[in-house]
């Protein structure tokens, strides 16, 4: 358990900033105590300092986990966002998409959502930009990447794809030995 270098939290924060934007600083200060990114073992967690703190008393290779696992990085020092980051990130999150009922089984499933799908979209959504997908009951299900800007999404065909999948909340079932 370390903290991140300062190539690690450039790349990092990039990645944070493409879905909650200049937000991350209320992450980090937040009014029910100070957090904190540490690097364990290639994955990135979000901890209370006082959780860190005691979580250092135990030593590398007996340490699981400790705090919320945000992602990883990659052998090739890019980071993925992984899906238990969703509750921190969708309160802050800049753009977000709604999907209709019947397109939100297809996206929990791990495909991308087509403009059929589509309930809502953020006004000035930006062509790939970082987007939370929620349900029509604001139920966060999980993020993506924008195919198409708000505009374009106008006047495209129903069958276009709009929003491509990264993760969604279905990957607890089917990803379950990969989020430990």
């Amino acid at each position: 358990m370390r903290p991140l270098t300062e190539e690690e939290t450039r790349t990092f924060f990039e990645k944070l900033s493409k879905y909650i934007g200049e937000n991350i600083k209320l992450l980090l200060d937040r009014p029910d105590g100070s957090y904190c990114f540490r690097l364990h073992k290639d994955r990135v967690y979000y901890v209370h300092e006082e959780l860190m703190k005691r979580a250092a008393s135990v030593s590398a290779p007996n340490l699981l986990s400790f705090g919320t696992c945000f992602g990883k990085f990659t052998k090739t020092q890019k980071f993925r966002l992984h899906v238990t980051a969703l509750d921190y990130l969708a309160p802050y999150a800049k753009y977000k998409v709604w999907l209709k009922a019947s397109a939100e089984q297809q996206f929990l499933y791990g495909h991308h959502v087509m403009k059929s799908g589509l309930g809502r979209i953020t006004e000035n959504t930006p062509q790939y930009q970082g987007i939370i997908v929620y349900s029509m009951a604001d139920v966060p299900l999980g993020f993506g990447v924008a195919a198409k800007s708000t505009q374009e999404c106008r006047h495209t065909d129903p069958m276009t794809l709009v929003v491509f999948h990264q993760a969604d909340i279905g990957e607890y079932i089917r990803n379950e030995q990969e989020l430990t």
